[in-house]
């Protein structure tokens, strides 16, 4: 199936130029130039991803994002001026599975789009009607993941993650007690060579450990070791 992407830009070379390009790769693509009218379409009919402009007039990208994910987790990524590192981290701890900073190569925006797609497909794998197996099913203590239908529980109660965090989540749980380094949580949640730096590992961890707090404030299951990387700890 041919995936769609929405773009949301105030600058329409941008916005007409990378349509172009993601058209010739054999993307549908949905234009949005202004934050408000991005929100409901990207609610009501949502895109297989949503590439976001940060800087925009009435609703900035940020705004977009939280307001988005009150209702829909299509995976996000997020266009930055070069230095702006601060958009950088709140757009990943609000919930962006990616960022790019203008001005940017559109063969890396399609790497990137690309890479998230597989992780979307490979994340939920199998058909809605399937029930959960031994192969799709992932208990550890209070946890429960489901790989097939992207489904997360903490003492029964739903955790919503997204693509990066999920993956994240489930290569710390595979192995409680192993310590496992930021590379290795980048090169299980980032395919193809893609590079992230250490503070986007970081940023997608600080959100998970948020989201299982809303539902248990005493959730402490995965641990920081300074230094060295994260684990999750055995119950």
């Amino acid at each position: 199936m041919t995936a769609t992407i929405a773009l949301v830009d105030d600058d329409r070379n941008i916005l007409t130029s990378v349509s172009i390009t993601l058209q010739a790769e054999g993307f549908v693509t949905r234009l949005y130039s202004d934050g408000e009218t991005a929100l409901k379409a990207l609610i009501d009919n949502p895109p297989d991803i949503a590439i976001l402009d940060i800087k925009m007039p009435r609703m900035d990208g940020l705004e977009l994002l939280r307001r988005l994910r009150e209702k829909s987790m299509v995976p996000v990524i997020f266009l930055t001026s070069k230095d702006d590192e601060l958009d950088e981290a709140l757009g990943l701890a609000m919930g962006a599975d990616d960022y790019i900073s203008k001005p940017f190569s559109q063969r890396l925006l399609i790497a990137r789009i690309r890479a998230i797609l597989r992780r979307a497909e490979g994340s939920q794998g199998g058909s809605g009607s399937e029930e959960p197996t031994a192969e799709t099913s992932l208990i550890r203590g209070r946890l429960a993941m489901d790989t097939a239908r992207h489904r997360v529980s903490w003492a029964g109660a739903p955790v919503t993650l997204t693509v990066t965090e999920f993956l994240i989540l489930e290569t710390l749980a595979q192995r409680p007690g192993i310590v496992k380094t930021r590379n290795q949580l980048m090169d299980a949640a980032y395919h193809d060579d893609i590079y992230v730096d250490d503070r986007t590992i970081d940023s997608h961890i600080k959100r998970v450990r948020r989201k299982f707090r809303q539902v248990d404030p005493t959730f402490d299951a995965i641990e920081t070791l300074y230094g060295a990387g994260y684990r999750f700890s055995e119950e």
